[in-house]
């Protein structure tokens, strides 16, 4: 347009797009580029909470959650999953994406919803390493026709989980080997005890069939029991999600904000007296987050200057209370 701003579009600024029919959120737009380190991804949502129709009744609980669905395809940066009881799990960002979610079910759909408070999304990872073995006995066997032995072991930060055989290849049928691979991801993405297990190597280390008995149904069904045992021998700790964060603010709110960080459990690495005014840099614990910035306007009295992002994160606190 006559007289718009020229130049390249960076991070910050915001532009109008034309001719894209179709685009979605995370779409990439320029060249494509293959290298892994020239990839970029948002990070994964660090908040949830659990969503319910107001409306009483399975067929509105079936609509709310169709609805979330089909708000899930259009952004791929809302996630949803149906939970018992009726009620949908949704993971988020922030608050705003939430109040953004209540209104978009109202105005689109007809739907109001009501949201339980956001809670962190806690992770777990293993100790240390635990193996459990089911085996099929060779006499008078009863129940499920398979043997399955996996160990779990620790890996590095960011890798994620990984699956991996000491066991030869031909030793199963394809087919029980898939039911094997696809059931210990399902069970890690959900976790023993409702959280999702990461940073870990999962090692089938024992496998048997009886030919004309086995079916990949047993598989899916025994290895749920025996990776929970060799977690269970693995130890764990939880982790939570963090942010780190700038704080821009007067002089004289320095010792309430100071005080109000630290009573939100951040830690606070750096503190530079500018000339205008103090930059305090940290982080802070993702469900601190939204009540830190509720009161901040008040101790600044309007002139502080807030920006946080997800890190990484931490070890839960003992005593740390999850859903504050």
């Amino acid at each position: 347009r006559a007289g718009a701003a020229r130049g390249p579009l960076t991070a910050g600024n915001i532009a109008r797009v034309r001719g894209l029919p179709g685009v979605r959120v995370g779409d990439r737009l320029g060249p494509v580029h293959d290298t892994a380190s020239d990839r970029r991804h948002f990070a994964a949502p660090s908040l949830q909470t659990l969503v319910r129709a107001r409306e009483p009744g399975a067929t509105a609980a079936s609509r709310l959650h169709t609805a979330l669905l089909d708000l899930a395809d259009q952004d791929p940066l809302i996630h949803a999953r149906a939970m018992p009881g009726g009620a949908t799990s949704v993971l988020l960002y922030g608050e705003v994406q939430k109040e953004i979610i209540a209104a978009t079910l109202v105005q689109d759909y007809g739907i109001e919803a009501d949201f339980e408070p956001t809670r962190p999304v806690l992770v777990e990872r293993p100790s240390g390493v635990g193996e459990a073995v089911h085996e099929i006995a060779r006499f008078d066997h009863t129940g499920l026709w398979a043997t399955v032995g996996l160990r779990v072991e620790p890996t590095e930060r960011g890798a994620g989980a990984v699956f991996g055989y000491e066991t030869e290849l031909g030793a199963l049928p394809r087919a029980f080997h898939n039911a094997i691979e696809e059931t210990v991801y399902e069970t890690l993405l959900h976790g023993p005890r409702g959280r999702s297990v990461t940073d870990c190597r999962v090692v089938l280390v024992r496998s048997g069939f009886i030919g004309p008995l086995s079916t990949a149904a047993d598989f899916r069904d025994i290895t749920p029991v025996v990776l929970g045992e060799a977690l269970e021998r693995a130890g764990w700790r939880v982790y939570e999600p963090y942010h780190a964060f700038e704080l821009e603010l007067p002089p004289e709110a320095l010792a309430a904000v100071t005080a109000h960080l630290a009573a939100a459990e951040a830690d606070i690495g750096e503190s530079v007296d500018g000339a205008t005014g103090w930059l305090v840099r940290g982080e802070l614990p993702a469900r601190r987050v939204h009540g830190f910035e509720q009161v901040l306007p008040r101790l600044t009295h309007g002139e502080g200057v807030w920006w946080s992002r997800p890190c990484a994160d931490r070890p839960l606190r003992a005593g740390a209370a999850p859903g504050a």
